[in-house]
Order: structure tokens, then C-alpha cells, then sequence
């Protein structure tokens, strides 16, 4: 019998796609888009389809793993649970709760994936991790600027004079944002594209700048100086609605044109063109997340935002610096799902460092992990040193549909359900306002369990079963009861399958924001409380020509790391033997300067490792500039994260992986 279902995308991507699920005989045979769903209208990309094969793979773990003597060896569910919570119950007993160590990424935007930290805190709270490799610079810069990251609705574009798409190649990355460039580019409005390599979306844009990598907030500066110097700027909104204005001038008066010129490699008429741009709005602009993935990362947003607040493009239709979009997932209720005040104890790794945080704990060393929703030995920097903090601790347990690199590391591997196989509710804190539903469609293969039902029989055992005693029903109505004024219930979301959340259209219209001022901050209250200047601030980024000259001798070209194309990170490179192969991606100087043709075999190297590959020839990009698409599987030819630094950003909170200087040599 075959039987079409509505349901959702779990990947973590901005677009939070609605599907059509077509299942025959207790198998998804063909995901499809919901044509039905009001912003992603039945069209999805290629990582989406993939999760039919991910389901359907005949090499899906389905019995929990054991190794022993270094192999792996099948067992019940019954002896792996009892193992792992016998270990938890002596390691509280002996080390204390935060000899636990918790990692866990963004893999799937469940709303029920949370529970993992309920199970943690009810043990009694363990070492977690804070910040974030993806976004997290960016997201406190904008919490800091105007007290959260928030974007304005999808179709508020089309309100535009201008669109700024500052590095981020929406076309890869945000397909139903790429659909309205379009549209409104029809409708007359200019497309401008930033972007260190000419991509799929600057091939539609009316203007395409490139800055040197690391230097976005110089830029800013740049065009800021020129709108003051013209007397440009929205004098009303800076005077009313802003605090620290004098310290954004000292700033500004700190760098001469030419300066700024040299560094961020981009023309006056380039500045004098942005400058335009935004003084003409209302102007939209879109930021990606590559640029605040540099040690100089916060500052770096924080400019663009200030550029944007400047030139009165804040708070206006068709107008905001359109980042992340937290105020989606603020809708529900976490503390309700996650209990964290049951934590008596707590510590905190950054994800980045998580491995250097292994491996120098003290007071209690970390005895024992468990990795859900991610693949660290992969996607976090520094491979080589998380691969030793990950084999030194005595008991690994990865939670996961397949054996990853990180889960070939563990004592114990879990099998885990997917999207199709448990029912859940889906978000993205990134781009739109929908939650969408979906339900369990198929049975999952062998033993394969939910995430929930792991939770469940672990907290069992170690006492504290009784916090786990409701039905998927009852959780999910934990985390948003408190949105039945609005509309959205359990109920009415398994009738309409996605519904609005409350959220604002056009964030800061009132021109009243939620930072401590109640005002737009150029000078940052929170931060200050935080132990920082809180001033608006510029520094060069920390492996570069200009800033570390010494270093730039030896590894003379910037290694990007951008989204795969047809992965969520990570996640599908085990399913495309097309992408089983490690493509070195050369700006064209490069290539001349070492002789290089389209597939011949490089090793690009660095301090922290090295990496081989086939050459691609990046057809347009800013000079000396090199890239590998992250999320490449060691077991594959190795991630470009063998060679990422894992310092921690500007305001602490984020990675650093761009601020990454390497050399290449052609391999004979």
C-alpha cells in the first residue's frame, strides 16, 4: 500500500523544509517537497531527498556495539544500558557527576533532542559545552548590539530598494532565499554580493565585491567613515536610538581610507558604491556565517550591524542585518524539557576546545563521554588533538545512525532512530517562523531505538525514571504549552503539519531593543558585564599577512572552509562516492604559482597537519586564497578540520576555523 505523508526536515540549515513522504510496505520509497508549505513550497535541495537514503541504508547500525579488544562486538540493549549506567552510577560515586562529559551538536533541529540534557541534569548536571563552531560569534555580537540575533520575515525582501547578501552563499546554503533574490531582482531591486569566491549566487547579482578574507569589518569601517564624511548617516535614529556613538567616531577616525584600502584589498569606488547602497534604502542585508569564523569574528558583525544601524537601516521594512532568527526557537520552552536547575553541579567546555578541555581536566579529568548529534572528530578544529582527547577517555558512548569516525572511537555505539522512524517537531533558529510536525511514517530496522526512549531506560536505571515518565505527546506539550494563545498546540500542529510562531515581522520597528539601554549599543552594556571594553572595536585576524607576517612566509594562502553543496555537514558524505574524494579548491594565482591543473594531487599543510587532495580551480576568488568543503570523513581521505585552529573568537563564544594560513606542494 502506498501512502503519502506530510513531515519535515530535521537538518540544521536555515530553510526548515516541509516535506511529502511517500511509504509503501513500511518503507520510505521518495521524499519530496509539501508544495503546501508557505515558505519552502514544495521545493527542497538534494540533502533533504538524501534522507530516503539515509533511511533505507543496509549499513545502518542496528544493535548496540561493544568493542572489546579493539573490535566490535554485537550485544543487547539490555547489557549495553546496564554497562553504561553501572559506569555512570561509579564515576559519580568515586570522580563526581562532571567527570561526564556531554557533546552534542546540531545534527537534527527536533525540538525532543533536547532531552539529552534533561537525562544530564538529572544525574546531576556534567560537563557540557557552550558556544558554538557555526554561528556563535555572530549571535553574541548581535545580542550585544541589539540584545538578540533576529531577522526579518522572509517575504519582508520583496519591501527592499537594495539587497546585501555579505558572505553567504545563499544559493548552497538557503535555496528559498536564493528563489526571492530572484524574484525581486525582477521587480528592480539591486543584488550585491560579498563574498571572498565568485559563487552560484553572485552569478546573479547586479554587483559582486571581494575583501580579503578576515577584513568584512575594516570594510565596514570603511563605509562607515565615508557616510559620516558625506553626512549620509541617519543623524534621528543615532541621536534617539543609540548609545556609544562617540566611540564608533573614535574608532572610525582611527583609519585612514588608505589604510583600509591596502588591507581589505577592495577600491575606494567600492566603498563609495556601498556607501550608496546603503544611504539609498531600504536596504536588506543578509550575513553569512564564514566571516565570524575568525578570531577578530564578533567585532566583525558587530561593525556590519553598526553600518547597518548607521545608515537607518535598522527596524524599517525591507531593511535589517539579517543574521540568525533566535527569536523562533525562544518559543519554546527548554527549561520545561531540559530541567537544568537538577543540575547540583555544573562545568563548561567551549566546543571548540572541547579536546584541549579533555585533555588538561583537572578536578575531575573527564572519565567518561557521550557524543549525540554530532560527529566530532570530524567537525570540530584541530582533528589530530580531539582525536587524542577523544582516545584518552576511559568510556565513549556515541549515539548514532552509522559508525562515524568518532563512533569507531567509542566503547559503545547506540543505534539511533531517523526523522522518518520517531516523531518530533521541527525549527531553525536562522531564517523563518514555521514549526513543522512529523510524525513516525516507518519502523525503524533491527534494534535501532529513539534518542528518548535511550534517555528513558538509562534514567531507569539510575534512579530517576520518573522524569522521563510521559509520552511523546506530554513533552511536546511541555515546550509549548504556553503558545496555545497564539494558535499552535499539539494537536493543531498534527492537523496542519506546520504552523506560525509568534515572532516579529520586522524586528526593532518600535526602535525599542532588548539590550540593557533599551537602546541600539555601538558601546555594548551586556559586554561589559561580560568582563570586555564592550567599545566598538577592529583587530586583524590572527593568522594573516598583515598580522603575522613571520607565519604568513610559511603558509602563505588563507584555507577556507565553506558548506558542502550536497552534505549537511557531516551527514551524507557516507551516501555520494562522488564526495568520497578530497577536492582542493585553488584561486588562480595559486595555481599559476605552482604550475597546478584541474585534478592534479596536492597536499595543502600547516603547524597542525596536513591534508591531500585533486586540485579544482576556483574560477574567480580573491588571490591566495584556497578551500576544502568541511565535513569530509577521515576514513575518506581526511577533514579539512586536520589543519583548523580551535581558539575561541573575539567574544569567546565562537570558532576560529578561517583564521587558517597554509601552503601547498604538488605531489608527483
Amino acid at each position: 500500500m502506498k501512502q503519502t505523508y506530510k513531515s519535515s526536515c530535521p537538518l540544521n540549515c536555515w530553510d526548515s523544509c516541509g516535506f511529502e513522504v511517500t511509504v509503501e510496505n513500511n518503507k520510505v520509497t521518495k521524499v519530496d517537497g509539501d508544495k503546501e508549505h508557505p515558505i519552502t513550497q514544495g521545493k527542497i535541495c538534494g540533502r533533504g531527498r538524501m534522507l530516503e537514503t539515509k533511511t533505507n541504508r543496509t549499513d545502518r547500525l542496528t544493535t548496540p556495539l561493544k568493542k572489546v579488544n579493539g573490535e566490535f562486538i554485537e550485544i543487547s540493549w539490555q547489557q549495553a544500558l546496564d554497562e553504561i549506567a553501572q559506569r555512570m552510577r561509579e564515576i559519580k560515586e568515586i570522580y563526581g557527576t562532571t567527570a561526564v562529559l556531554h557533546s552534542h551538536d546540531y545534527a537534527n533541529n527536533g525540538l525532543l533532542k533536547n532531552l539529552d540534557k534533561r537525562f544530564f541534569n538529572e544525574y546531576g548536571g556534567v560537563t557540557t559545552l557552550v558556544g558554538s563552531i557555526c554561528w556563535g560569534s555572530g549571535i553574541e555580537a548581535q545580542t550585544w548590539d541589539f540584545g538578540s540575533s533576529d531577522s526579518h520575515a522572509a517575504e519582508d525582501i520583496y519591501n527592499s530598494k537594495h539587497v546585501v547578501i555579505w558572505g553567504r552563499n545563499v544559493a548552497r546554503t538557503n535555496m528559498h532565499l536564493f528563489h526571492h533574490l530572484q524574484q525581486v531582482k525582477k521587480q528592480g531591486a539591486t543584488i550585491t554580493v560579498i563574498d571572498p569566491i565568485f559563487n552560484a549566487t553572485a552569478k546573479i547579482a547586479d554587483h559582486y565585491l571581494s575583501i580579503k578574507p578576515g577584513m568584512d569589518g575594516l570594510a565596514a569601517i570603511g563605509i562607515m567613515k565615508y557616510l559620516l564624511q558625506e553626512n549620509q548617516y541617519d543623524e534621528e535614529f543615532v541621536e534617539n536610538h543609540t548609545v556609544g556613538f562617540d566611540d564608533l567616531v573614535e574608532l572610525l577616525d582611527q583609519f585612514t581610507f588608505e589604510e583600509i584600502i591596502e588591507k581589505t584589498e577592495i577600491t575606494y569606488e567600492s566603498i563609495q558604491y556601498l556607501a550608496g547602497i546603503y544611504s539609498n534604502g531600504p536596504t536588506s542585508t543578509y550575513l553569512g556565517l564564514g566571516m565570524q569564523r575568525f578570531a577578530n569574528g564578533g567585532n566583525t558583525i558587530r561593525l556590519i550591524d553598526a553600518l547597518i544601524a548607521l545608515s537607518g537601516n535598522v527596524g524599517v521594512a525591507g531593511g535589517g542585518s539579517n543574521f540568525g532568527n533566535i527569536q523562533v526557537g525562544k518559543n519554546f520552552n527548554m527549561s520545561a524539557l531540559t530541567l537544568p536547575h537538577k543540575a547540583a553541579a555544573s562545568r563548561h567546555f567551549t566546543m571548540m576546545k572541547q579536546a584541549e578541555g579533555i585533555i588538561e581536566a583537572v578536578n575531575p579529568e573527564i572519565k567518561m563521554a557521550f557524543v549525540t548529534c554530532g560527529n566530532p572528530l570530524v567537525q570540530v578544529p584541530d582533528s589530530n588533538k580531539v582525536r587524542e582527547a577523544f582516545e584518552s577517555i576511559e568510556t565513549l558512548v556515541v549515539v548514532d545512525h552509522f559508525l562515524t569516525d568518532t563512533a569507531e572511537l567509542a566503547d559503545y555505539v547506540l543505534p539511533t532512530t531517523t526523522v522518518f522512524e520517531e516523531e518530533d517537531i521541527y525549527y531553525a533558529s536562522m531564517y523563518h517562523h514555521y514549526v513543522n510536525y512529523g510524525e513516525k511514517l516507518v519502523d525503524p530496522p533491527g534494534e535501532a531505538k529513539s534518542d528518548l526512549w535511550i534517555w528513558t531506560e538509562l534514567a531507569k536505571r539510575l534512579g530517576f525514571g520518573e522524569a522521563f515518565d510521559y509520552t511523546v505527546d506530554e513533552f511536546l506539550q511541555m515546550g509549548i504549552a504556553h503558545l496555545e494563545e497564539d494558535g499552535v498546540t499539539v494537536e493543531k500542529l498534527k492537523e496542519c503539519k506546520r504552523l506560525p510562531l509568534p515572532v516579529k515581522q520586522v524586528p526593532w520597528d518600535t526602535k525599542e531593543f532588548s539590550t540593557p539601554s533599551g537602546k541600539f549599543e555601538f558601546t555594548s552594556t551586556l559586554a561589559k558585564k561580560k568582563g570586555y571594553d564592550g567599545k566598538p572595536l577592529y583587530t586583524l585576524p590572527k593568522e594573516s599577512r598583515i598580522s603575522n607576517p613571520e607565519l604568513a612566509k610559511k603558509y602563505p594562502y588563507q584555507l577556507l572552509s565553506i558548506h558542502p553543496l550536497r552534505s549537511n555537514h557531516s551527514q551524507h558524505y557516507l551516501f555520494i562516492e562522488a564526495l568520497q574524494e578530497v577536492k582542493i579548491e585553488v584561486s588562480e594565482d595559486i595555481a599559476r604559482e605552482h604550475e597546478l591543473n584541474e585534478d592534479d594531487t596536492v597536499t595543502i599543510f600547516n603547524d597542525r597537519g596536513k591534508l591531500t587532495g585533486k586540485v579544482k580551480l576556483l574560477k574567480k576568488a580573491h588571490p591566495k586564497t584556497i578551500n576544502v568543503d568541511e565535513g569530509q570523513w577521515h576514513k575518506f581521505g581526511g577533514s579539512v578540520n586536520l589543519l583548523t585552529p580551535d581558539g575561541n573568537s573575539d567574544n569567546g563564544l565562537g570558532s576560529i576555523l578561517y583564521d587558517c594560513l597554509v601552503n601547498v606542494v604538488k605531489e608527483k
